[in-house]
């Protein structure tokens, strides 16, 4: 499994290994049922503490993007795409949040921003 830790990195090393795991089952790198590395052999991997695996381990399990199975593993979950789509516009509404703080100090209204919007949508089409 291709993870790599950046120690310079604000973000927790859980979270790195978290995030990319999560990145490659919603991109199907990794597809339903595909087994996991041990929390052990992760770790032993990575360089990191079998504790720092299991916390990314345990947030992907409860967030529903792999099960374990006591003595067997970690294996990828059946992708819900509701979970997927949920996590999403959770992304989208953060960056819409930042949108309205920074135009509002920009003095930018509704329209202008609508504005923006659409040049930005058309200059992605092409």
């Amino acid at each position: 499994m291709d993870i790599i830790i950046s120690n310079a990195n604000n973000i927790p090393i859980y979270e790195q290994i978290y995030k990319q795991i999560k990145d490659s089952i919603i991109s199907s790198k990794l597809t339903e049922g595909e087994a996991l590395p041990s929390i052990r052999a992760l770790a032993k991997e990575l360089r990191v503490s079998v504790i720092t695996t299991k916390r990314a381990y345990d947030e992907l399990e409860k967030e529903g993007y792999i099960n374990t199975v006591p003595g067997k593993g970690s294996y990828v979950a059946k992708k819900n795409l509701d979970i997927i789509k949920e996590d999403s516009l959770k992304k989208i509404e953060n960056h819409m949040q930042a949108i309205i703080e920074l135009s509002s100090h920009c003095g930018l209204d509704d329209k202008e921003i609508i504005e923006m919007f659409k040049v930005m949508q058309e200059e992605c089409k092409l």
